[in-house]
């Protein structure tokens, strides 16, 4: 097997280095300081589970690496729609696009029987864009259980967790996510082939959708969120509306609201990513964390008020983030004048 790892930052970077271990042919698919480390010294990995080093072939150029198997895609959603140049020598008839994102896929409705079968969700294919790049057909869902962070270029901390769930959209155990599963375990990770990957993908939304924004409009970490009786109420009353949006498509989370809740807050006073790339005033993934189950709420027929509310709230943040941002920059160019 022959996989492309495009987008080689703190996941990506990690399960490039653990399918190499592993014996599985991989190219990594980076840029700068990080590219230039991994090219020199390759990448070593730092972990509780036991530190080691690994060699793939790294590269900025994917014409380079030419056609692949699979190709895991470390990128975050919003970069998706414009990553044609970089996929496009990499795909031929049968490669398959693990997707390693949070929140709604834009294949969701792909291959799912029912009234709303092939449906675009507009708020992460907007217009098509992503369908366009990466064809429903060549996706494969992937769910990420796994914390690492980039502790210098070249050097992956991980902290936590091993695994990655990954499903074909129409619910098939194809032999491409077999062979993957098995190129991962062999890594040392766990890749179990799920039949119903949607459900696994709200259980981690139910999360997501509720902390991350949170986060960003309070500036507290996780454990402050649901020590405070408000923030707590409010996180709660997301993630019930967020789970009756998946019961109503078919999908419910494979564990109670509560049981979700209780397992986001024993992590204590940690950041969350979307406040941490907020702070570093890098994009948030909203559209595909809150946009979207808001769209699918109003298609299901399901009130999702509190939802709604927070969409608007961060939204705005985020808006007046870039606007503040945008100022700096042009204070700073008329000062250089």
């Amino acid at each position: 097997m022959k996989v492309a790892v495009v987008g080689a930052g703190a996941i990506g970077a990690y399960v490039g280095a653990a399918l190499d271990r592993g014996g599985t042919e991989v190219h990594l698919l980076a840029r700068g300081a990080h590219l230039a480390a991994m090219r020199e010294r390759g990448i070593t990995v730092l972990s509780p589970r036991g530190d080691f080093r690994a060699h793939p072939h790294a590269t900025d150029d994917p014409a380079e690496i030419g056609p692949v198997d699979i190709v895991f895609l470390g990128l975050k959603a919003y970069s998706y729609a414009g990553a044609g140049p970089l996929l496009a020598p990499l795909l031929q008839p049968g490669t398959g696009v693990i997707a390693a994102q949070n929140g709604i896929p834009w294949w969701y409705f792909h291959g799912l029987p029912g009234p709303y079968e092939g449906r675009r969700v507009e708020a992460v294919d907007p217009g098509g864009a992503v369908s366009a790049v990466i064809p429903p057909q060549a996706a494969i869902g992937c769910v990420v259980y796994c914390s690492t962070e980039i502790d210098s270029p070249g050097v992956i901390r991980h902290v936590e967790g091993t695994r990655f769930s990954i499903g074909e959209p129409d619910g098939t155990i194809s032999q491409r996510c077999r062979a993957f599963s098995q190129a991962m375990v062999a890594g040392g990770l766990k890749c179990p082939v799920e039949k119903d990957l949607r459900s696994d993908i709200w259980l981690k939304l139910l999360g997501n959708v509720a902390f991350n924004p949170v986060s960003v409009l309070t500036r507290a970490t996780m454990g402050a969120i649901a020590g405070h009786p408000g923030t707590r109420e409010l996180v709660l009353t997301m993630m019930y509306e967020t789970a009756e949006i998946a019961a109503r498509l078919g999908n419910p989370p494979k564990i109670s609201v509560e049981r979700r809740f209780d397992g986001a807050a024993k992590v204590g006073d940690h950041k969350t990513s979307m406040l941490m790339d907020f702070e570093a005033g890098k994009p948030l993934e909203t559209d595909v964390l809150l946009k979207a189950p808001v769209e699918l709420a109003r298609l299901a027929g399901v009130a999702a008020p509190t939802l709604e509310m927070v969409y608007a709230l961060i939204d705005l943040a985020t808006v007046n983030a870039a606007a503040r941002e945008a100022a700096l920059a042009a204070d700073v160019s008329r000062s250089r004048r």
